[in-house]
């Protein structure tokens, strides 16, 4: 079955990323954990900087069971994904359940029970069986629930095909799933690697059919892939422990890859320019920067522009707001930032009181950069070369989930409410 396009049409229906693309996207949607160009930067948003369950609240709702899977936003729209436990045991069967909400009032619009199943593994006591974020082009959205799944609606919440036929997966230390799918072009790209075969899939979005896949030789990777056009060839940026990779978008064919990742990397890449930015930091440190456009093993060449080996994240994944390259230390709350074109620091190993334990991203909106840290502080400094913070916040709930900035507006999932936060 060939669904190929021609490299002249992905031009011009690849936005850099995810969120897909259609002639109706527009900038201010967060279709995408990542936001509209993978870097986690809203251009045109400008939410509040200070905010708590009184102060900016336009609404909260609770969300039953639990989800890491950050919220999108598709015009009036906020898609959530939750697992629902529905019994008792060591591995309770749950409801995997996408939900529609409404931006403005926080009513749900509707949800959708994917599968109701008992998850073959257990997860880390931090990580739930519903941590992949949702994705949509306006027309459809799309929830992985990574061995339970991938499945397609519509915006009204309707099935229009369901993916169940993967071989389920085995995590590194049964710590649970978690890489979101990307979509782009005609096709939603979903990472596969754990310490079966791993895989990376090409799916045709219309209709749920493998377009291609390949098997990589990687162990457990919750790094979420990042799709780039650059010089008129659109390459699939992956993470892996092995090898940080590029894949030809219409063929999966391996294009480069360089070693010198760290165990079981968790952080996803970013993209500037012709230049990505890859890192890992469990049991070891790397964030390197990398031209794309290359061919075979680029270790040793030019290609490689710079590297690091201290302080790099581990769960949370970077962000390129501009020129500025911010990350966290592991997952503490000692924060980073570099020249994103020389990899020299602005400041490092800034350490940020009431940030402490991070797994969700920081993202930029307005001039400002949010960190939320797992216990519910939201530490908001000014997207600058100088540090400086701005208002620290406090919601009173785990923060798992990358907020999405939007607007005026700051959509936080926590881990039993979804906020609005308004100016």
């Amino acid at each position: 079955m060939n669904h190929l396009i021609s490299p002249c049409a992905l031009r011009l229906t690849i936005l850099f990323l995810v969120g897909c693309l259609s002639n109706t996207c527009h900038a201010d949607n967060w279709a995408h954990w990542r936001g509209p160009d993978g870097n986690a930067v809203a251009n045109n948003a400008d939410p509040p900087t200070e905010f708590n369950n009184s102060l900016n609240l336009r609404w909260k709702v609770a969300v039953p069971g639990l989800g890491s899977g950050s919220p999108i936003v598709w015009e009036d729209d906020i898609f959530v994904v939750s697992a629902i436990p529905v019994s008792e045991g060591k591995i309770p069967q749950h409801q995997f359940v996408l939900f529609c909400f409404d931006r403005e009032t926080g009513m749900e619009r509707w949800r959708q029970v994917a599968v109701e199943a008992t998850p073959h593994q257990e997860t880390h006591s931090t990580n739930g069986f519903a941590s992949a974020s949702p994705v949509t082009d306006g027309e459809h959205v799309y929830a992985s629930f990574g061995s339970r799944g991938l499945y397609c609606y519509t915006m009204n919440g309707n099935l229009v095909w369901k993916r169940t036929n993967f071989p389920p997966m085995t995590t590194r230390n049964g710590f649970g799933e978690g890489s979101s799918p990307v979509l782009a072009g005609d096709r939603l790209i979903l990472p596969w690697d754990h310490e079966g075969q791993s895989k990376l899939y090409a799916i045709n979005k219309t209709t749920g059919a493998t377009i291609w896949e390949v098997e990589r030789d990687e162990p457990t990777n919750w790094g979420t892939p990042l799709v780039i056009e650059h010089g008129g060839r659109v390459e699939i940026i992956t993470t892996g422990q092995n090898y940080a990779r590029a894949y030809d978008f219409d063929t999966g064919a391996e294009l480069w890859r360089c070693a010198g990742q760290t165990q079981r990397p968790a952080a996803s890449p970013v993209y500037r320019d012709g230049v990505v930015y890859i890192a890992s930091g469990f049991r070891g440190s790397f964030l390197g920067a990398f031209r794309v456009g290359g061919r075979g093993d680029l270790q040793g060449t030019s290609n490689v522009l710079w590297t690091i080996e201290r302080d790099t994240p581990d769960i949370a994944s970077p962000l390129l707001s501009g020129d500025r390259l911010y990350y966290y230390k592991g997952r503490a709350g000692v924060l980073t930032c570099v020249d994103a074109t020389t990899g020299k620091p602005h400041y490092s190993t800034q350490r940020i009181r009431g940030l402490d334990n991070i797994y969700a991203s920081p993202v930029a909106a307005g001039g400002h950069v949010y960190l939320s840290d797992r216990d519910g502080t939201v530490v908001v400094i000014k997207d600058s070369p100088r540090f400086e913070i701005v208002a620290t916040n406090e919601l009173g709930e785990t923060i798992d989930a990358t907020p999405a900035p939007i607007d005026n507006q700051l959509i936080i999932r926590g881990e039993k409410h979804l906020f609005n936060f308004s100016r």
